[in-house]
């Protein structure tokens, strides 16, 4: 199955059944929040969103390639754990890198809105 084929999957059951095999051993993962390298240390992010969040949900609104290259735009949104239960959005895009064996390198995710925008969310939406 083509690459593009499986992430539009896997944003559409996010954050259940992740296809980690798509990515490379020591993938570099960044986003405003969180670097690291490793496959496992990224299962181990999105197990955390499975676990913590409520009703987590990933929108995909765009998915390109060019060449080694895939760009997404999504919103992820997510109801906190906390007594009123805030729903929170992010909206942003990723920036994906494959190697020659087509399999993701390098995962950086940008947000359009900062760290702030979404402590505040939690108490004034």
């Amino acid at each position: 199955m083509d690459i593009i084929e499986i992430l539009k999957q896997d944003y559409q059951r996010f954050p259940r059944n992740q296809t980690y095999s798509i990515y490379a051993p020591d993938v570099y993962f960044q986003d405003p929040l969180n670097k690291f390298r490793g496959v496992e240390r990224y299962k181990q992010m999105i197990n955390f969103i499975q676990t913590f969040f409520i009703n987590p949900k990933m929108d995909l609104h765009d998915i390109q390639r060019l060449q080694d290259k895939i760009k997404t735009e999504w919103t992820l949104s997510w109801n906190t754990p906390l007594p009123w239960k805030p729903r929170i959005s992010i909206s942003g895009w990723s920036e994906l890198s494959l190697n020659s064996d087509n399999l993701i390198v390098s995962h950086i995710d940008y947000w359009n809105c900062s760290r702030l925008d979404v402590i505040k969310q939690h108490f004034f939406s």
